[in-house]
């Protein structure tokens, strides 16, 4: 089984450098397939080097990432509530994180040196709020965590928060409602390195915590019940793996914006490719999710004359999907 498990995640890494050479030289700006390794061994043009260096090359890796962590987030969810529908995006952490980036980006003074590290912090703790109370709306004393209950929680909860800032954009200058707009279409504006290196420890963090806390994953996927009679803390349990997926979708957010379906799809493709243990299907969701969202991304910014939203092209793809598993369950 390892060496299968090694063959999948070899297979999954040349795809997604297949679809890196692909991005790198497609776009706006020329740059031929010839002229990229001269490029990055510093053989290029002013020119060539800052189209790799500073437009594609960030972009590239800020996608990677928001795409694993968003996966990554999906993957703990779904075995935490049990429910196969859960996803970030569509529980509404990704709207509490966007609303409480909204919030910041309108009313608080912006310092150019700290933004950027303060954008994740700020999506974490408004993310976490959300999903207390999400939590709190759907949890039964008797009964535990409901899963069907914390689903339709979440829509509902990330219905009102859409909302919300749809009320606030309608009341601030226009250039700020382009930025919210375009954060609300799942639009990759964190395309740039100091955003890499603000998200990158958020992302390492919680892999690392998902990936101690496997054996935990399998156990809560079983129930409440088979939890406790193997003598596993449930609730702590599910308190910190919840907390460390609010993490990472929530910093994903903040410099993606509003993308869905990612944490759902992700996990799914994995599991059905590796096995349902969270050992194998960890690393598997955060390959697949890093690249569903490059693809996506690649896809929008090429096909059409006026580049599309990665958002939008994922939710073209996730949309039906989800109305797949929902008609199945």
């Amino acid at each position: 089984m390892r060496t299968r498990m090694t063959s999948v995640l070899g297979w999954l890494a040349l795809l997604i450098l297949a679809t890196v050479a692909v991005a790198l030289g497609t776009g706006e700006a020329p740059l031929s397939y010839g002229r990229i390794i001269p490029t990055l061994i510093g053989n290029g043009s002013m020119q060539e080097e800052f189209i790799l260096f500073s437009l594609r090359l960030p972009r590239i890796v800020i996608t990677l990432l928001a795409g694993m962590a968003l996966a990554l987030s999906g993957a703990i969810l779904q075995s935490i509530t049990r429910n196969d529908l859960a996803d970030p995006g569509v529980l509404g952490i990704n709207a509490g994180a966007g609303a409480g980036v909204a919030l910041f980006f309108l009313f608080f003074p912006i310092d150019a040196g700290t933004f950027v590290y303060a954008i994740p912090l700020v999506a974490f703790v408004s993310g976490l709020l959300t999903a207390a109370v999400i939590y709190a709306i759907s949890y039964n004393r008797t009964a535990g965590l409901q899963p069907v209950s914390f689903v339709l929680t979440g829509v509902g909860v990330s219905m009102a928060l859409s909302g919300l800032m749809i009320v606030l954009i309608s009341s601030t200058d226009r250039t700020k409602v382009d930025f919210i707009a375009k954060w609300l279409a799942g639009n990759i504006w964190g395309d740039d390195w100091p955003f890499i290196w603000a998200v990158l420890p958020w992302l390492a963090a919680g892999a690392l915590a998902a990936l101690y806390r496997a054996k935990s994953l399998n156990i809560l996927h079983l129930g409440d019940a088979v939890s406790i009679g193997v003598g596993v803390h449930v609730r702590r349990e599910r308190l910190v793996l919840m907390a460390a997926a609010v993490a990472v979708a929530s910093t994903a957010v903040s410099v993606t914006g509003g993308i869905s379906f990612i944490g759902l799809m992700a996990p799914h493709i994995a599991k059905l490719i590796v096995g349902p243990r969270h050992e194998r299907v960890i690393p598997a969701s955060m390959l697949i999710g890093g690249w569903l969202l490059l693809a996506a991304d690649t896809i929008g910014r090429n096909v059409l004359a006026e580049p599309l939203p990665a958002g939008v092209i994922v939710s073209l793809i996730g949309a039906p999907y989800f109305i797949y598993l929902l008609l199945k369950r």
